[in-house]
């Protein structure tokens, strides 16, 4: 007779109560099929990720499907190792007496068929994440559990109707969630998937269809509805999968991405990029902080972002003399009309850099029509391209481009200035004026990264000239093969003589030699973009997003109330502006993070500079009241802490002079935007001069702590 599994279930001694056999019997027998489940599963997708990486190799969407096929079962195998029977995140009991609905991380099956875990992000558990006491959405009960070591630790059941009552007689709604609530934090987001609450998971499932701005103050979980929103959408949205240019997260600072870097992976989705806004161009690495606030206002206009354009435009203008060109075969005229047709040949939208070739190509076209004999094309194609004087007058008319000269050209020479942006008064265009054209700030980079979209790779035109010449070798060489393998042929079906069509010499080639792929990871386009601390960004930034995002299928996260510069419009009316119209909007006004005693402390400090400010009524207490010390205190009380505290984080917040420590970092308010430690320090600041400013660091400061706030003075 085989060993008993050992329970999956390590409560405690004071939870006893919760581990009788008739609460926990039918878990425990889920559960037990689930982990011998899950054993073949790991079997079956490690067997299946070889015989596709031993699989033969392909070309093109071939190669592309096979590539994402690899990824995904790559992403499934290392969640279902990851979380073995804990991918169970609960269970939802219907009211029709149906069996329960095991919810689960990733859906799961047995070898028979049977539905063992239902994914998460599938209609069938909607109703777990969804149901309330005012609309249970046909559920007698839900309960959740709470993993610690793959076991269960806690769980806390929710009857939605007097037959959920009666079922359940170790009822205690919200001890695990609350004691969760109040847990100590680490370096990374904590898992919360199996917390998600009702208005939180209304969102997280609302269609991907243009821009849903989810609104809401300190703690509600706006960044947790970004990234599960995310997650849903690729699971859920065929217009929103990889081959579609899938999902980015854009957060506010690299902190951010550190602390958010588990959550999409835990969820299974590994193929979502996260990035900062810097991180879209090159230059953003050391870019400064812009020190003028009226400069920074100036570059803040989508109108001069615009302006790049005017800016490369008056690079492209065609030649006003002709000129002769002379050929291996005759002497041709090119006239300026001649001129103005080739520099019409680019197809719209073709970046500047990248349109050389189809000019080149045009100019070969104009003149085999000028020749009287006929002329072989190659021929003159290479001519064309070796012919100094032509290629000559095109550089010139139509030269390659570097962003960073042409954005610095704009800051350096007035007249290149009053020509790209001319609504610019002189007391403005005077603000840009700048010694060091190249020594870059924040402002900077929506104007770099316009110019980098529109001006295109400059290392195009070489690297498909090395592709071709590669290519006609690739073709000499397979056309002799051929022709041995034929001569050689001496069956009587005559089989290889079928290798002399046009058709099967080229597919031998085909995709044999590839151009080398310069695609830039974060240029888009993707198909959704998650913007978390949106209320920061400027009109110029918005062109950064939405430039990546031509569906503008957008998830917008922020709070009006911690925008550093102020934000009196509505998000409706900010994002209409940026150019993004029909804007929905969701509200979440439950503080799940901040103790009530932090946001009673922080709650006039913002309503002093914005008295509607969205500010979320918090469900728990921590006990303990908003504290304040000298500042020669800070050391002492940091210690302290660390003596009493054997995990858990802390931050100091404001106060440079700090290094940081073990478990305590050192941030200023912007860099902690996003974050949440156990304990926060929050030292005494400098007036900036801007009321708003300074009102808003100090709120986010003080309601990034979940247990202990101190204040130095």
């Amino acid at each position: 007779m085989p060993a008993a599994l050992p329970s999956a279930f390590a409560l405690p001694s004071r939870l006893s109560a919760k581990a009788a056999p008739a609460l926990i019997a039918e878990d425990e027998a889920h559960f037990a099929a689930i982990d011998e489940t899950l054993e073949d599963t790991i079997s079956d997708l490690s067997s299946r990720l070889e015989s596709e990486r031993r699989a033969p190799g392909r070309s093109g969407q071939g190669a592309l499907e096979r590539d994402l096929e690899i990824r995904r079962l790559s992403a499934r195998l290392r969640t279902v190792r990851r979380f073995g029977i804990d991918l169970c995140l609960g269970k939802a009991v219907p009211a029709d007496g149906s069996p329960p609905v095991y919810i689960g991380r990733l859906g799961l099956a047995d070898a028979t068929g049977r539905r063992l875990l239902v994914d998460w992000r599938s209609p069938a558990a909607e109703p777990f994440f969804g149901a309330t006491h005012a609309e249970p959405m046909g559920l007698v009960s839900r309960r959740r559990y709470r993993w610690s070591g793959r076991r269960v630790s806690d769980y806390w059941d929710e009857a939605f109707s007097v037959e959920g009552l009666r079922e359940h007689a170790a009822l205690d709604e919200h001890s695990a969630f609350l004691a969760s609530l109040g847990g100590s934090r680490s370096s990374r987001m904590r898992d919360v998937l199996g917390t998600i609450q009702a208005d939180q998971d209304a969102i997280i499932r609302a269609g991907s269809r243009g821009a849903l701005v989810v609104d809401g103050g300190p703690g509600t979980g706006k960044t947790v509805v970004a990234l599960h929103r995310a997650a849903y959408l690729l699971y859920s949205d065929p217009q929103i999968d990889e081959r579609r240019g899938g999902v980015l997260v854009i957060g506010p600072h690299a902190p951010y991405l550190d602390y958010v870097a588990d959550v999409l992976p835990s969820l299974g989705e590994e193929g979502v990029r996260t990035c900062t806004l810097r991180d879209l161009v090159p230059e953003g690495a050391t870019a400064g902080t812009e020190p003028e606030p009226e400069v920074a206002r100036v570059k803040s206009s989508a109108r001069l972002v615009a302006a790049v354009d005017r800016a490369v435009a008056l690079y492209e203008e065609p030649p006003s003399e002709g000129m002769t060109v002379v050929t291996s075969w005759d002497e041709v005229w090119l006239a300026p009309a001649d001129w103005a047709r080739a520099f019409a040949a680019p197809e719209p939208g073709t970046a500047h850099n990248e349109a050389r070739e189809a000019i080149r190509e045009e100019l070969t076209e104009i003149l085999l029509e000028k020749h009287d004999a006929e002329v072989p094309a190659e021929q003159l194609r290479r001519e064309v391209r070796h012919d100094r004087e032509l290629m000559g007058a095109v550089n010139r008319a139509w030269p390659l481009l570097d962003p960073a000269e042409v954005v610095g050209d704009l800051w350096e020479v007035p007249a290149y200035l009053r020509l790209c942006a001319p609504w610019l008064t002189p007391e403005e265009a005077g603000l840009l004026r700048r010694r060091a054209p190249q020594a870059w700030t924040e402002s900077d980079l929506p104007l770099l990264d316009a110019a980098r979209r529109r001006l295109g790779d400059a290392g195009s035109e070489r690297r498909r000239r090395r592709e071709e010449a590669a290519v006609a070798r690739r073709r000499e060489r397979m056309a002799d093969v051929v022709d041995d393998l034929r001569a050689a042929d001496d069956s009587d079906l005559q089989i290889m003589g079928m290798l002399g069509g046009a058709d099967l010499s080229t597919a031998l080639v085909e995709d044999v030699v590839r151009g080398e792929v310069h695609r830039d990871p974060l240029g888009g386009p993707f198909a959704h973009i998650v913007v978390d601390e949106a209320q920061e960004l400027t009109d110029s930034e918005w062109q950064m997003v939405l430039a990546r995002c031509p569906s503008r299928s957008l998830t917008v996260v922020g709070d009006r109330a911690q925008a550093r510069r102020g934000f009196r419009e509505s998000w409706q009316e900010r994002l209409a502006r940026v150019g993004v119209g029909k804007a929905r909007a969701a509200s979440l006004l439950l503080n799940y993070r901040t103790p009530e005693e932090v946001m009673a402390a922080a709650e006039p400090v913002i309503r002093a500079v914005l008295p509607d400010a969205n500010v979320p009524a918090s469900v728990r207490s921590g006990g303990v009241p908003v504290e304040r010390y000298p500042a020669a205190d800070r050391d002492a009380i940091l210690m302290a802490w660390l003596d009493e505290h054997d995990e858990g984080t802390a931050c100091v917040i404001g106060d440079p002079a700090f290094a940081g420590a073990d478990r305590i970092r050192s941030l200023s308010a912007v860099e902690a935007k996003g974050l949440e430690f156990d304990l926060v320090v929050l030292a005494a600041t400098s007036p900036s001069g801007d009321d708003v400013t300074d009102a808003v660091d100090r709120y986010v400061a003080m309601t990034r702590a979940t247990r202990r706030l101190v204040i130095l003075e």
